[in-house]
């Protein structure tokens, strides 16, 4: 019966979800993001943190959206954690810095003390970065309770230990070639009137979606549809980015990864037509071949090649084959990477990647 449910229902569950999770409005988008960075770069430490750093030196790993459960049919995070300590393992080694941007615990769903009980060694793998005061911490709109709620600090202490400030935002500063880089992380939320703190998304989310998809054992996050074209809420973060000189924007939420303001679609048809303008019958092939495994049309959309390169987005830690994708910068590079599972490993692989110097942002 089950099956039966869900080959009816997944669609239109999915669109449903879709439809009440994110109803973006540009002009709430801009003045939030308007009004966090300012309140950042003027009063560090009241809503997030100002961060020097050295391009060769210093290395972060962002990621975001792990949706942590309860290990039940709702739990989007279950297949995923595997890839999720291994990748922390892995960056504890190197030193790197971890910035979780955002809803890392799914408090929507879920009580506190249900989330706590089934990811011990997640937290653990967390506590490392901690200790070493490698750790920033940034709310989401699914895990707002650690920005607003007075027990959100016996809770951290529990799970860490000892408390931390969780933040709304972060700004990361260096030079690139003598001149000034910002790099302003948040996850995302902000103007979005369906996730912003909205009770009705929140009692949607947890009285609705969330049995059903538990029932159904549904994920809509596939890495197919986390392909297409940019989503609403991607465009206009995009846009508000476009419009700072020497500044990249960074966010999580829409589960859909941005690399230097594309996705891999709109990346695999760039290459398609430098491929065709080149006579590269190989190469126009096999990015063909690509897109037609997204299982979409081969047509040219619109030109790309006007964007600046301001914005990126993680992905998520949660997609329903268990990879996970984030954002590393390092040695000079930004990067989108993955962990995957291959013959039962997790392995990281590097999607796209430039350095920071090459990027497109009024340096």
């Amino acid at each position: 019966m089950r099956r039966f449910l869900q080959r009816l229902l997944y669609k239109p569950i999915s669109r449903l979800a879709d439809k009440f999770s994110s109803r973006p409005d540009k002009a709430r988008v801009n003045k939030a993001l308007n009004a966090l960075y300012k309140s950042i770069i003027t009063t560090p430490g009241k809503n997030g943190l100002v961060i020097p750093f050295d391009t060769q030196k210093d290395k972060f790993i962002i990621f975001s959206d792990q949706h942590k459960g309860a290990r039940d049919g709702a739990d989007i995070f279950a297949l995923s954690e595997k890839n999720y300590l291994t990748a922390l393992d892995h960056y504890n080694r190197e030193k790197f810095i971890y910035i979780n941007l955002g809803d890392s615990e799914e408090l929507w769903e879920n009580l506190f003390i249900t989330v706590k009980r089934h990811n011990k060694a997640t937290f653990e793998k967390e506590k490392i970065f901690m200790e070493q005061d490698r750790f920033v911490k940034i709310f989401g709109n699914h895990d707002l309770y650690w920005g607003n709620d007075p027990l959100a600090m016996v809770s951290l202490l529990q799970i860490y230990g000892k408390t931390i400030r969780v933040y709304e935002g972060i700004v990361l500063q260096t030079h690139v070639n003598g001149r000034r880089l910002e790099i302003f992380m948040t996850h995302g939320h902000q103007g979005d009137m369906q996730s912003d703190g909205n009770w009705f998304s929140k009692w949607f989310v947890s009285d609705v979606w969330g049995p059903l998809q538990g029932y159904l054992r549904i994920n809509p996050n596939t890495p197919a549809y986390n392909n297409q074209l940019k989503t609403d809420h991607n465009r206009i973060m995009y846009e508000w980015s476009s419009q700072r000189k020497n500044t990249l924007l960074i966010t999580g939420h829409t589960h859909q990864p941005v690399f230097r303001s594309l996705t891999e679609l709109e990346n695999l048809y760039i290459r398609l037509d430098k491929a065709k303008a080149a006579n590269d019958v190989s190469k126009t092939a096999e990015f063909e071949n690509k897109i037609t495994s997204l299982q979409l049309q081969g047509n040219t959309p619109p030109d790309f090649n006007g964007y600046l390169d301001t914005y990126f987005n993680t992905g998520c830690c949660c997609f329903n084959d268990g990879d996970i994708t984030g954002i590393e910068i390092a040695d000079g590079y930004i990067r989108l990477i993955k962990w995957a599972y291959h013959k039962k490993a997790s392995e990281r692989v590097v999607l796209e990647e430039c350095k920071l110097e090459e990027l497109n942002v009024g340096l």
